[in-house]
């Protein structure tokens, strides 16, 4: 079996694309590269081939019609031979050093029969338009190297969250959660990210800035003026993810995992808000409200704890300015975070 598998999901990424197989290479010949093309129409597919030629015994790749983000990611799930499981954007790059230690401590903790749950990193933002960077660091949040559990993980702040850039997931706690995420849908990193935790038992924090996360490209989904068209998508990626598990039961076993699940998911509530506000058609107003609606038939005990009891509380308000207030903030940890 493989160390570790890489998934590249590429998408008309001919530009950018060979930087990003090229920062994978290095993690040495027990780990593979699945590029998946999904249904591009400029030389992606042919620069993939090219690789898959040039490295057969480490690259391969899947040619697919257009079926967007979640299902190029699923499909490196399908095919993974590897021990870990790891997405790659075909924007980004994984940092030489650090990604050689990662892998050295995996096989280290492989040979010691230790197989970590989920490793998490750091990551780092590279922001194109002024040449900065801002490293999301968890050093606050986990103990560093050392194999603990959710009962040992500390609180997050308010705009903190795991995200798929930080993560590298036990390839076989993906498949028994049995997830799939949505064709043709953004924001599914969000539910990537949700969905296996409960499954997760062992974590392993290494304070490395290793995923290079680049921010500037006209077209990502993470912009204000994109969440806002796309709003719909981010509220139905909420629904799958308060559809996945009975939180409240949950808690009573790991309070700790509760704590932070219910932080992501009213996380992922504020920002409907805030593409809801940024552009509050009366249409788009009623959908965010039947994301509420939809959530309090579903689970009540998960309505009252997030509309009133978390970072969502600030989600549903009556009046314009109220609502502008809520835009504003977002603007300002963007700037503070350069995230879109």
């Amino acid at each position: 079996m493989k160390l570790m598998t890489f998934t590249v999901p590429c998408y008309n990424s001919a530009g950018y694309m060979r930087k990003c197989i090229d920062s994978l290479l290095p993690a040495g010949e027990d780990t593979e590269i699945i590029i998946v093309n999904d249904g591009s129409s400029d030389d992606t597919g042919k620069i993939a081939d090219e690789y898959a030629a040039l490295y057969p015994e480490r690259i391969r790749v899947i040619h697919q019609e257009n079926g967007g983000h979640g299902e190029g990611v699923n499909q490196g799930l399908r095919h993974a031979e590897g021990l870990y499981f790891k997405v790659v954007d075909s924007d980004d790059w994984l940092d030489r050093d650090s990604l050689l230690t990662l892998t050295a401590k995996m096989r280290e903790m492989v040979e010691a029969g230790k197989l970590v749950d989920l490793y998490v990193c750091n990551y780092v933002y590279e922001h194109a338009e002024d040449n900065t960077t801002f490293v999301m660091s968890y050093r606050k949040n986990f103990p560093s190297e050392q194999i603990c559990s959710w009962r040992d993980v500390r609180s997050f702040g308010p705009s903190q969250y795991l995200m798929m850039h930080s993560v590298y997931f036990r390839t076989e706690i993906l498949r028994a959660s049995e997830l799939v995420l949505p064709k043709h849908t953004f924001y599914v990193d969000n539910l990537f990210m949700f969905k296996p935790l409960p499954l997760v038992r062992s974590i392993y924090y290494m304070p490395l800035d290793l995923y290079r996360y680049f921010i500037g490209r006209a077209d990502q989904s993470i912009t204000l003026e994109n969440g806002a068209k796309r709003v719909d998508q981010q509220i139905l990626v909420t629904k799958l993810m308060a559809d996945c598990f009975d939180l409240k039961e949950l808690g009573k076993t790991e309070k700790r995992l509760q704590r932070y699940l219910l932080h992501e998911l009213s996380m992922m509530i504020l920002i409907c808000s805030v593409f809801t506000y940024s552009n509050d058609t009366p249409e788009r107003h009623r959908a965010f409200l039947e994301l509420w609606q939809y959530i309090r038939r579903r689970d009540p005990w998960l309505y009252r704890r997030l509309r009133w009891r978390s970072n969502a509380i600030f989600a549903t308000m009556r009046h314009r300015p109220m609502r502008r207030i809520t835009v504003f903030g977002y603007r300002f940890f963007k700037s503070i975070f350069k995230f879109g």
